[in-house]
């Protein structure tokens, strides 16, 4: 048998038996042992030694477990890209529907506090899917109290409204201009 290029398959001049060993020690993990293979295979704990020391089964299960550690760590990545992809896309769905919603509201019947709420959440959200720092939105917002309408009038809340309005389409005329 020719010799294999990954440490745990295969060696040349291993017997299937000796191959059969080893496949079961590299597979207990974390919990492996010389003893727990002679158990399971019902063979000599000698034998067992002699095979391992023979094909080096400690480096060959070193170069298994690290070789599996990074087959998980890259597909944790690539679902983690997923994840903020598909992220994404529904905070600028959500986005879109929100602005197309916003334009065929009576501002006397939307309330201040919602649009605020909904612009935050869909930005921060948004931010957070492209991995972007986050204290940009929370430094430019004044807090609870100003989202807090329930002491202005309904001019003051049209009045507000509109500067709502006005700084919503600044806001997505600046994002629409970070994707071109």
């Amino acid at each position: 048998m020719a010799e294999s290029a990954e440490a745990w398959e295969r060696r040349s001049g291993e017997s299937s038996a000796a191959w059969e060993a080893f496949a079961c020690y590299r597979d207990l993990g974390l919990s492996r042992s010389i003893g727990k293979v002679a158990e399971r295979l019902a063979k000599s704990r000698t034998l067992i030694e002699r095979w391992s020391t023979a094909h080096r089964w400690v480096l060959r299960a070193e170069a298994w477990d690290r070789e599996q550690d990074r087959l998980w760590r890259a597909e944790r990545h690539q679902a983690a890209r997923e994840v903020a992809r598909r992220h994404a896309r529904l905070a600028s769905a959500a986005q879109s529907k929100i602005v197309a919603q916003l334009q065929q509201l009576d501002p006397a019947r939307l309330s201040p506090s919602d649009v605020i709420r909904w612009l935050e959440i869909t930005i921060r959200i948004e931010r957070q899917a492209y991995g972007m720092d986050l204290a940009d939105t929370t430094a430019n917002s004044a807090g609870p109290e100003a989202t807090d309408v329930s002491g202005l009038t309904d001019e003051e809340r049209r009045a507000r409204m509109e500067q709502l309005r006005r700084e919503l389409e600044s806001r997505i005329g600046t994002l629409g201009g970070e994707q071109s």
